[in-house]
């Protein structure tokens, strides 16, 4: 790495002062993700990365200008620039020099959807006198992370349970069905690039496709794709929920 330049410090949280002066010259030696986090390993620390809601990473060539929102870039000695894009400013940016599973971010997180240790029986004994509603106890990251609001309407429909119902109240062979059912949304929408429902588009900047898969998220009024009933929507912890009532109980 040959260099590190920040046009603009005012992120979700600053930008350390000493941020530059910290991974000035270093090597890159791996990259790896936590929840929504990226983490770029180099000898002597870490950086934590969050994209937020519009952040994007792009690879440059060294000549390229930055654009307005272009808040910082990592100068590569290959001849290419890291480049951070955020017009919302919700991304951030931390350096670590201890291990990032212990900064305060990360430590509290729960298991990966994806992973081995989230199952049907973790997910069954998680729920016991959780009082919660369902949808919303799934989106929490301190008991599963990486379960966004699309998701989670799209895993409890093929769950066939009702966003509504208390975490509780989830039996054993409904917690190995919605258990499953994240894993195979999460899967498929990974395979084909993610949800793009507004300005969302990958690290080649093109658009994910799951949202052409979607069997209730943004179809209120539309017919279910299963029993035609009518796709109902209502405000839910101050996110859309979307289910079908006579599909989900």
């Amino acid at each position: 790495m040959v260099d590190v330049i920040v046009r603009e410090r005012r992120l979700r949280w600053p930008i350390a002062a000493h941020f530059e002066a910290s991974i000035r010259g270093q090597t890159v030696r791996s990259i790896d993700r936590r929840a929504k986090y990226i983490l770029i390993r180099f000898d002597a620390g870490s950086l934590i990365l969050h994209l937020g809601m519009s952040g994007s990473l792009r690879l440059v060539k060294l000549d390229t200008a930055p654009k307005p929102h272009d808040h910082w870039d990592i100068r590569l000695d290959s001849g290419w620039i890291l480049r951070f894009h955020d017009p919302r400013r919700f991304g951030s940016l931390h350096w670590t020099e201890s291990d990032p599973a212990l900064h305060p971010l990360l430590k509290q997180l729960a298991p990966e959807p994806l992973s081995d240790a989230f199952h049907a029986q973790y997910l069954y004994l998680a729920t016991r006198k959780r009082s919660v509603a369902i949808k919303q106890f799934i989106m929490n990251s301190q008991l599963v992370v990486g379960v966004g609001n699309i998701y989670a309407s799209e895993a409890l429909f093929r769950a066939r349970i009702s966003p509504r119902r208390a975490a509780r109240r989830i039996t054993r062979k409904e917690a190995a069905a919605l258990a499953q059912a994240i894993k195979d949304v999460l899967s498929e929408a990974i395979k084909i690039g993610g949800t793009t429902l507004r300005d969302y588009v990958n690290a080649d900047g093109a658009p994910g496709y799951f949202r052409q898969k979607l069997f209730v998220y943004e179809r209120e009024g539309a017919a279910c794709r299963v029993c035609r009933s009518p796709i109902k929507q209502f405000v839910q912890g101050q996110r859309s929920t979307y289910w079908c009532s006579a599909c989900q109980r």
